[in-house]
C-alpha cells in the first residue's frame, strides 16, 4: 500500500514561493564586497595581532642583549608603546569601516538589480558612495606604505638570520667566529652609546636560539603578510565601489530620459494636433 500523500496545489505553491524568495534573497547578496570584507579583517586581524606580539618580542630581546641600560633604549620603548596603540585603533577602525563597506555592497547591489524599475537613489546616496570610493582609494595608498614599512623588521631580522646561519655552515671558511658581529646600532634603532649595542660570535649564535627571535621573526613576517592582504582587499573594494557608483549613475541618467519622455511624447502630439487644426482651418 503507498502511504505517501499527495501534495495539494495550494502546499506546491506556497514551497515554490519559499523557493523563488530564497533565490531572490541570494541574488542581492554582494558576494564581491563580502569576499572583500572577509579578506580585509583577515589582513587587518593579522597584521595588528601578529605585530603587537612581534613588537613587544622585539623589546625584550633588545633589553636583554643589545641595551642593558633603560635609559639607552627609553625612547625605543616608548615609540613601541605609541605603535601599540596606533595598532588598537587601527583594528577598530577597520572593523567599523568594513562593516560600513559591507552595507555599502548591499545598498549598491540592491540598486544596481533594481536599475530598471521604479527603485530611486537619492542624491545624498550616491554622494555618499563616492566618498566611500575617495576614502577607500586614500587608505589603499595608506596601507601601502604600512606594507612597506612592515618589510623592514622583516629584513633586519633576515639578515641577523642569515648572519647565524653563515656561522653554523659547514661550507663556510670563517677564521674567528668572533669577528662576525650584528651592530643594531647601525639601524638607528638604539643610539651609538648603548651598551653593548652588537652581539658577536657565540653570543649572536645564541639570541638566534632564542624563542624571542624565532617567535618574533616569524611574526613580522606573518604581520607583512597581512599588510599585504589589506592592500588587495581594498584595491578589491576600490573597483567594486567605483563599479557600482558608475552603474547607479547611469541608472539615474536612464530614469531622467524614462521621466522626460512621456512630457516629450505628450509635446510631439500637442504640436501634431495644432499642426493639423492650423492646416484643417487653412483649406
Amino acid at each position: 500500500m503507498d502511504s505517501a500523500v499527495d501534495e495539494s496545489p495550494e502546499q506546491t505553491q506556497d514551497k515554490k514561493g519559499c523557493f523563488e524568495c530564497c533565490i531572490r534573497c541570494l541574488g542581492g547578496v554582494p558576494y564581491a564586497s563580502l569576499v572583500a570584507t572577509i579578506l580585509c579583517f583577515s589582513g587587518v586581524a593579522l597584521f595588528c595581532g601578529c605585530g603587537h606580539v612581534a613588537l613587544s618580542g622585539t623589546v625584550t630581546l633588545l633589553e636583554k642583549h643589545f641595551s642593558q641600560i633603560p635609559s639607552d633604549h627609553a625612547r625605543l620603548t616608548d615609540v613601541v608603546q605609541l605603535m601599540q596603540y596606533v595598532i588598537y585603533g587601527m583594528a577598530s577602525f577597520f572593523f567599523l569601516y568594513g562593516i560600513i563597506l559591507l552595507a555599502e555592497g548591499f545598498y549598491t547591489t540592491s540598486a544596481v538589480k533594481e536599475m530598471h524599475s521604479e527603485f530611486k537613489t537619492s542624491v545624498c546616496g550616491r554622494s555618499i558612495s563616492g566618498v566611500f570610493v575617495f576614502l577607500t582609494y586614500i587608505l589603499g595608498l595608506a596601507w601601502l606604505g604600512v606594507f612597506g614599512f612592515s618589510a623592514v623588521p622583516v629584513f633586519l631580522f633576515y639578515n641577523a638570520w642569515s648572519t647565524c646561519a653563515a656561522m653554523k655552515s659547514p661550507m663556510a671558511n670563517i677564521t674567528s667566529v668572533d669577528s662576525i658581529c650584528v651592530d643594531v646600532r647601525q639601524y638607528g634603532i638604539v643610539p651609538w652609546n648603548a651598551t653593548p649595542g652588537k652581539a658577536c660570535g657565540s653570543t649572536l649564535g645564541d639570541i638566534c636560539n632564542t624563542s624571542e627571535f624565532y617567535l618574533s621573526y616569524h611574526l613580522y613576517m606573518v604581520a607583512c603578510a597581512g599588510a599585504g592582504a589589506t592592500v588587495i582587499a581594498l584595491i578589491h573594494f576600490l573597483m567594486i565601489l567605483s563599479a557600482n557608483w558608475a552603474y547607479i549613475q547611469g541608472a539615474c541618467r536612464t530614469h531622467a530620459c524614462e521621466d522626460t519622455k512621456p512630457q516629450e511624447e505628450q509635446e510631439l502630439q500637442d504640436i501634431q494636433s495644432r499642426s493639423k487644426e492650423c492646416l484643417n482651418s487653412y483649406t
